[in-house]
């Protein structure tokens, strides 16, 4: 290209309607290349200098960081990537303001006495919140050594996400929850269950592989707000424990588990604020547990009306 067809850095400048000071800015990045350097030492620039330098200008107004902008002009198929990650990470930050909204209002509405508690409820918590605590609680709440594909499952269905566009109560229910999850009377003292104790031959990935399957079929009956009955599910709950156990599903097996269960350490306050968080059309593993422990009861108080695998 001949030296008079080609711009000076205040030529380019003015062309594209920016300062030297930000062409020389990308030009000492590597961002926009110099054709060539006049007998001076002056940088000089061709046309196509233009073009690169109003992509990168476009990019920058979106917001796209300097190492990002690069990227994009030296690998074609970049720019998919770049923005699908730019906007995941906005949506993490929309989230936490959204969370941090809602959080401010919360202490705003109510009064001096409350404030002080709540502050310490949602300062313990991130924005946008993380449901780590949660996993970790019910990591060591399991009985050890179930197969990794069955703890995420549990995970999945015990853990709630925190909602996308939290309303003050909202946020308040999930800090109570984060509190209860990190208390310290939760931790290696925290009572298991018969069942997830080894000593009392229990196979536990037969039982929550068994519990999970009782769940999803006893949750279109707490949906449909039916009262604990007999059933199906009632007698894929019983089932799972006798499984578990290698033995059978029997009237006696159904007294001795009725009477194991009631004197089993219960999470009724998890469960409480997670139904909080998820709502009625989500019912909750605890709720579905109760449900079924409330049917038999129900079925060993009537046994006239028993029906299932067990006759």
């Amino acid at each position: 290209m001949p030296p008079d067809s080609m711009w000076t850095i205040g030529e380019l400048a003015g062309q594209a309607g920016v300062t030297v000071k930000t062409v020389r800015f990308y030009s000492d990045r590597g961002l926009l290349p110099e054709a060539a350097r006049s007998t001076g030492g002056h940088r000089r620039y061709g046309p196509e200098a233009l073009d690169r330098l109003r992509t990168i200008r476009s990019l920058r107004a979106l917001d796209l960081p300097v190492p990002q902008v690069a990227r994009i002009l030296d690998q074609e198929d970049a720019l998919e990537d770049v923005v699908a990650g730019q906007l995941q990470e906005l949506g993490s930050r929309l989230a936490a303001l959204r969370w941090r909204e809602a959080a401010l209002q919360l202490l705003q509405d109510c009064t001096p006495e409350e404030r002080a508690d709540r502050l310490r409820l949602i300062g313990a918590v991130s924005a946008p919140p993380s449901t780590a605590a949660l996993a970790r609680f019910w990591r060591r709440w399991l009985p050890p050594r179930l197969p990794a594909r069955l703890v995420s499952a549990i995970l999945d269905q015990a853990v709630p996400q925190p909602p996308a566009e939290p309303v003050p109560a909202q946020v308040l229910t999930f800090a109570r929850l984060h509190a209860f999850v990190s208390a310290p009377c939760l931790g290696d003292d925290r009572g298991q269950p018969t069942a997830h104790r080894p000593d009392k031959g229990y196979r536990p990935a037969v039982l929550y592989d068994g519990l999970r399957e009782a769940y999803a079929l006893a949750s279109p009956e707490l949906r449909a707000q039916r009262p604990p009955q007999d059933g199906e599910a009632l007698d894929c709950f019983v089932s799972a424990y006798a499984r578990s156990r290698g033995t059978r599903d029997t009237p006696a097996f159904r007294h001795h588990l009725s009477r194991m269960l009631a004197a089993d350490p219960r999470i009724d306050h998890y469960w409480k604020l997670t139904a909080e968080l998820t709502g009625p059309s989500q019912p909750t593993p605890g709720a579905a547990h109760d449900w079924l422990l409330a049917a038999l009861d129900t079925q060993l108080a009537h046994p006239a009306g028993r029906q299932g695998p067990h006759h």
